[in-house]
């Protein structure tokens, strides 16, 4: 991992690191799919960042103090992902603008369906004429 990744995680407070590393667990599994060409993590923007070589979108992670209830998943905003992640899953995700999707500390949300998503962030390169 990288330094400044690392010490962005060690920043958070403890309940909320737990959260946002088990985020980035996710994450990290899902690259590890066929097609996904995951070249490693850094921080963009100040937030830990997960990019493709070709493949994908760069998603980006953090929690924010001023929504201190929720971690965040951004992606980019010039891409048609959140669109289609509102139209396969309307009611199970709090999408903000055409970027952002909040994620509950206190509640469970769709593992399976935040899969998805990630991976069709990852692969957006390949598969953006199909959305």
């Amino acid at each position: 991992m990288n330094i400044e990744v690392a010490e962005k995680y060690k920043s958070y407070p403890s309940s909320i690191r737990r959260e946002v590393l088990n985020l980035r667990a996710l994450i990290l599994k899902v690259t590890q799919l066929d097609g996904i060409d995951f070249i490693g993590e850094e921080l963009k923007w100040g937030e830990p960042s997960f990019i493709t070589k070709s493949s994908g979108s760069t998603i980006r992670i953090d929690w924010k103090k001023k929504t201190p209830e929720c971690i965040s998943i951004f992606f980019n905003c010039q891409t048609k992902l959140i669109s289609t992640f509102k139209e396969m899953y309307p009611n199970d995700f709090e999408y903000h603008g055409n970027r952002e999707i909040r994620l509950p500390l206190k509640k469970k949300y769709p593992v399976k369906k935040l899969e998805k998503c990630i991976e069709l962030a990852l692969k957006y390169n390949l598969i953006k004429r199909e959305l």
